[in-house]
């Protein structure tokens, strides 16, 4: 089975792999790993690793491994090689799980105890790399993606339709769900023991409503952390690697940031940046990019090589699908695969992405559009009436040509008199509960309002009084593990390329919550204290430029490329035929957007990922290996 798992897994390790297999009580022990070598390219860097006793697999980047393996060293331990996986497994041996917290990093690993028989699975801190389980019996399976649980299982999990309503509220499944029912993810910033005996032990070592509590208090104590100090460093660690590093750059104000960083420690680094057909931006209205991450790698002597996405879409669809492993809605997932590919191609292993920044600084426009909403609000209602009256008559596009403000508007005044909660998750998900009800199948009503509650006790769950943060909690703590980071680590590893993320760092994050939510909105500015910190190196222009989006051009793609596709699914689709989905519902969906009175380009590329998941999953393989070329 060892061997099932990770021949599924191999994109994610094409250099090298390795097994393990012990007796433990009543049963065996199997460990399996797929390697992409980055630190320590030699065999003593090799995994499954064991040592002394102890087995460690492992997948991620420990950016302190350097400081902890001379803290190791001056204990006594002798190290054989320069991994950063040795650190680990030495670090667990002289500290156990009181070694998580001091880790600095992305990993998830599991590490088993011949001694004493216990196998302990763990996550990092914010949930950056993924690490998927399966209970059965005493039995316990798991593996970095959903799909080898499936091969390890033939095909027979089933699909828990709670988790694809939530799907369809979001476009991902929430971190604390999972597209099959006996699955589940281990939550960031935990682990889990399980013991010989078959009993499980769980515990957290980190919480981010914690963390952000601690940086209320340093707020109100008057401290105010050094943005740019803090990011310059963990852009510093995140380049640590003894292969090539390049860079996502966009033209927006984070990845530029990061390549300027990146730069002046790594001379003449590669950047990858994208652009779309011309005819296709145009009608997305979509803002030119390109030319900012050309002044940007000019400035700074990047070397930029550009991709322009003009993709077989019918072709892609189903390759992401399969790797994303559930339904994961964004088309830049599409993006970051076709980036990584292009990377992976010349060489490079080890990318840097801009990701997070928007969630913890508040750089997202629904951020300021819920604080604008509350001014809204003390507006007479009469007018308020008059001008969503207005805006409801105006077209989003024509044949020819898109209207982003268009679309800003009516998305704002679909949620601007909402109160808070409901509010902020109207303005990001993509139905309300209304429409939700009368798109899904009316047994799943229950399920409905379960997705909803579990909203609402998630973001409730802090103790902020500060309105830009309990925002920025809320994103750090559903938004980015459950869509971000996850379409990032998959389709980047379905290219067999490591995505790091500096700005989704510890010391990043307690910094970002100790800045008060008016320094990071100012006026109409989103990440101004960022910003502010950018400037140190960076132009005006490319700072305060308006916000790009890390995006494809997706009406263009609906209304032409896949628009012989959304009819069949509409009319003929698995889900629409299993009953699922309600036709009228999508139809009425179709109809109003290709009479531009609404944008559903989103919400209709979701479904059709769905149906190509519910395909495979509901297929009798549910491990989507049809789909693997």
């Amino acid at each position: 089975m060892t061997d099932r798992l990770t021949d599924t897994l191999a994109h994610r390790g094409p250099d090298g792999a390795g097994r393990y297999s012990h007796p433990a009580g009543d049963g065996e022990v199997h460990l399996g790993h797929r390697r992409l070598a980055i630190i320590d390219l030699s065999e003593t860097g090799a995994q499954p690793m064991v040592s002394g006793g102890l087995v460690l697999t492992y997948n991620g980047e420990l950016y302190n491994a350097p400081e902890l393996r001379v803290e190791l060293a001056a204990a006594g331990v002798r190290f054989r090689g320069t991994s950063d996986t040795e650190v680990l497994l030495e670090a667990w041996r002289r500290w156990g799980t009181d070694c998580l917290p001091r880790l600095r990093g992305m990993f998830a690993f599991g590490i088993f105890d011949e001694r004493t028989g216990e196998l302990v699975l763990a996550r990092d801190q914010l949930g950056i790399k993924p690490l998927f389980l399966l209970r059965r019996g005493e039995g316990l399976v798991f593996a970095s993606e959903l799909k080898a649980l499936a091969a390890a299982t033939g095909g027979t999990l089933e699909v828990d339709h709670a988790a694809l309503v939530a799907s369809l509220l979001y476009y991902w499944v929430p971190d604390s769900r999972c597209a099959f029912r006996e699955a589940e993810k281990l939550p960031p910033g935990s682990w889990l023991r399980c013991r010989p005996d078959g009993r499980v032990e769980r515990g957290r070592f980190w919480h981010l409503k914690d963390v952000a509590a601690e940086g209320r208090e340093r707020a109100q104590a008057g401290e105010q952390p050094d943005i740019a100090a803090v990011v310059e460093e963990s852009t510093r660690r995140h380049l640590l690697s003894d292969v090539p590093v390049a860079t996502f750059l966009s033209g927006g104000l984070d990845s530029s940031y990061l390549t300027a960083l990146a730069a002046r420690d790594r001379p003449g680094i590669s950047a990858y940046t994208i652009g779309f057909r011309a005819e296709d931006a145009r009608f997305e209205a979509m803002p030119d990019d390109l030319r900012y991450a050309r002044q940007v790698a000019e400035r700074f002597g990047v070397d930029l090589r550009e991709i322009e996405i003009a993709p077989d879409v019918l072709d892609l669809l189903p390759r992401m699908t399969y790797h994303l492993d559930e339904p994961i809605g964004d088309p830049a997932a599409i993006n970051t695969f076709l980036i990584c590919s292009a990377a992976r191609e010349a060489g490079v292993k080890v990318m840097l992405s801009g990701m997070g920044a928007d969630e913890l600084f508040a750089g997202y426009r629904k951020h300021l559009a819920n604080l604008l909403a509350l001014r809204y609000q003390r507006v007479p209602r009469p007018l308020r009436r008059g001008l969503s009256r207005a805006v409801d008559r105006l077209p989003v596009a024509t044949s020819r040509r898109g209207y982003r403000s268009v679309r800003f508007a009516k998305r704002f005044l679909s949620f601007a008199e909402l109160p808070e909660e409901t509010a902020f998750r109207r303005s990001y998900t993509m139905y309300d509960q209304a429409e939700l009800l009368a798109l899904v199948d009316p047994d799943l009503g229950g399920a409905v309002e379960d997705v909803l509650t579990e909203h609402a006790d998630v973001y409730r769950d802090n103790d902020l009084d500060d309105f830009v943060n309990r925002m920025c909690l809320g994103d750090a703590r559903m938004f980015l593990p459950g869509l971000n980071l996850a379409y990032t680590d998959r389709s980047s590893m379905a290219a067999s390329t490591e995505v790091r993320v500096p700005y989704v760092d510890v010391e990043v994050v307690r910094a970002a919550f100790a800045v008060p939510g008016d320094r990071k909105i100012v006026g109409r500015q989103g990440k101004a204290v960022l910003k502010e910190a950018a400037t140190s190196i960076l132009p005006r222009e490319i700072v305060y430029r308006p916000k790009g989006l890390f995006s494809a051009p997706l009406r263009a793609w609906m209304s032409r490329d896949l628009a012989p596709l959304v009819r069949e699914v509409v009319n003929d689709g698995v889900l629409v035929n299993s009953g699922l989905l309600r036709r009228d519902a999508l139809a009425r969906m179709v109809a109003e957007d290709a009479a531009g009175q609404r944008d559903f380009s989103k919400h209709l590329w979701h479904v059709l990922t769905l149906e190509y998941w519910y395909r495979d999953a509901t297929s009798g393989s549910g491990s989507g290996r049809s789909q693997a070329a």
